[in-house]
């Protein structure tokens, strides 16, 4: 009878025993299940993580690789593109501009030969003065880029390809020895000295000296811009015809009687400048017309600047800059806006 108690017992046991590990190992399955459907967020984790572990989480590079595409994408940044300032792309221009024609815009082309070299340090830009019939004749030829006038462009010269893009404009002084006492002239005076009717300074007030009457040669813009508004083409005296417009106002200031005409952006205090019709050629009478000799500084492409080379376009955008034109401006001459 012991015995049989003691075997039921053992027996009631073991039962008890599987029951429960039964009990225990469905509570842990459920439990892990119910973690899964709410796990935290990796950064949530990260926090709750100690550092050791923290340390050897695997970088974004591997994550990356395991995710889909799509995932990867979404993770990409967003570029902006943003458009670099005028210069800096143009650090990439190379080779060189050739300029040819007036020796009267020689003040400006050095100016802004000097100062688009700088910005564009690949670049070399020459410049030649040969007249503007001869920068014009060189553009058409193809020796040379661009072509320096003081003039509008001919008929002529349109019906070979030439076209011309004003950059600036200028007035055309008209000055006298600084021993000279006459300070004005009207324009029909102007044209009597030109065409030898006057020849003595006493006959329009001034000292008993004969006139000594310059100009620049023939081919030159300026030449043709001062014939041209006086209508005297072919028709001027000339004593001395010069090949530049500094040429002409250093000869005029160490001769006495002496008149010339030059470019208004060169005077300066070694000769004395008439006022013409009672008006000054200031940059404001210039740019107003009422100052009546004035010139169109072009300069000259063949074919239109859309059709030319990079490097010819940079030039004209840096032309027509504010920076470009603030060097015309800079230099005596009228900005075009």
């Amino acid at each position: 009878m012991q015995k049989e108690f003691t075997y039921l017992g053992r027996l009631l046991a073991v039962i008890c025993l599987a029951v429960l590990t039964d009990t225990c190992l469905g509570s842990f399955r459920n439990e892990n299940t119910g973690m899964q459907s709410v796990r935290e967020p990796a950064e949530v984790q990260s926090v709750r993580e100690p550092a050791e572990v923290q340390g050897v989480r695997e970088p974004a590079e591997v994550q990356s690789a395991r995710e889909p595409a799509a995932v990867q994408s979404a993770r990409e940044p967003i570029v902006i593109q943003v458009s670099q300032t005028p210069g800096e792309s143009g650090k990439e221009l190379s080779g060189t501009l050739q300029l040819a024609g007036s020796a009267s815009m020689e003040k400006l082309s050095d100016a802004w030969a000097e100062s688009f070299m700088e910005q564009y340090p690949n670049v070399r830009v020459t410049v030649e003065y040969i007249g503007s019939g001869g920068g014009i004749a060189a553009v058409v030829s193809g020796s040379a880029d661009i072509g320096n006038s003081s003039r509008s462009v001919k008929e002529e010269e349109k019906a070979e390809g030439a076209v011309e893009n004003l950059v600036a404009l200028d007035g055309i002084a008209i000055c006298v020895d600084s021993s000279n006492s006459v300070g004005n002239l009207t324009k029909q005076q102007l044209s009597d000295i030109y065409t030898g009717v006057v020849r003595n300074w006493s006959e329009l007030g001034g000292s008993d000296t004969p006139m000594v009457v310059m100009g620049r040669e023939a081919g030159s813009g300026t030449r043709l811009s001062f014939e041209e508004v006086l209508g005297l083409e072919n028709k001027c005296d000339y004593a001395n015809e010069l090949n530049s417009t500094g040429a002409v106002m250093a000869k005029v200031a160490v001769t006495p009687g002496a008149i010339g005409y030059v470019s208004a952006d060169i005077v300066d205090d070694s000769v004395s400048v008439l006022s013409l019709d009672g008006t000054a050629p200031t940059a404001e009478n210039i740019r107003e017309g009422t100052y009546p000799l004035r010139q169109p500084f072009v300069m000259v492409t063949k074919g239109d600047i859309e059709e030319q080379d990079e490097l010819i376009q940079a030039w004209f955008d840096y032309v027509y800059s504010e920076e470009g034109q603030n060097i015309a401006a800079q230099t005596g001459l009228v900005r075009i806006y």
